[in-house]
């Protein structure tokens, strides 16, 4: 199963939709692992298919928990499509894309919290506003997470608390969101009662 239900959180935590294709002059795709299904799913939606992968940029990795649905990205046959080997060489690959997108360009974002949260930063610095952004949340769930104590960030966070990679503080993972820092936070969970450090739960897998 690839689709995730999120319960209720606070007010900063990304809220996730379905994609919907859009007229628009130029379609921005970014997805990893199982997002490829639902970019495969948007496209049978548009009213015509063919003209909008002919206007489509399709820039495509790998999930963190191995997923590789590459076959179903190059079967849509977009005008064009890329291979990224992480999401850093993705986002170098994005950067590039989006000096040359024109005005009326619609921006679809689907996989991993890690890989959306990331590609919405470089796309909201460049002025898209973040409600304009379609974002649908595939696959794993894992978590990228900055520790607030000392703002190392930590990627694919399976388990609540976890140590923080950089300073090696046990941190509470918490819901609370930046999409600045395109991470969750996390805090330290003995601040108070040191080494009183409960168990760690596979929360997010």
């Amino acid at each position: 199963m690839t689709k995730t239900e999120f319960p209720p959180s606070m007010i900063s935590r990304p809220v996730y939709g379905v994609l919907e294709p859009r007229a628009g002059a130029f379609h921005l795709i970014v997805a990893d692992g199982e997002g490829a299904e639902a970019v495969a799913e948007m496209v049978t939606k548009a009213a015509d298919p063919a003209a909008m992968l002919a206007k489509s940029h399709i820039l495509y990795t790998a999930g963190p928990n191995g997923t590789d649905q590459w076959d179903k990205i190059e079967a849509l046959g977009a005008k064009q499509a890329q291979k990224a080997a992480s999401i850093p060489t993705l986002l170098f690959r994005l950067a590039r894309v989006l000096q040359d997108a024109p005005m009326g360009a619609q921006v679809y974002l689907t996989g991993t919290e890690g890989l959306m949260g990331q590609a919405e930063r470089d796309v909201m610095a460049l002025g898209f506003p973040h409600v304009d952004i379609q974002k649908e949340h595939r696959g794993s769930t894992v978590r990228r997470v900055q520790c607030v104590h000392c703002k190392g960030i930590t990627e694919n966070v399976k388990t609540d608390p976890f140590q923080c990679s950089h300073c090696g503080l046990h941190l509470f993972v918490r819901d609370h969101y930046s999409r600045r820092l395109a991470a969750f936070q996390g805090v330290n969970i003995d601040a108070e009662d040191k080494g009183q450090i409960p168990p760690a739960v596979e929360r997010f897998k």
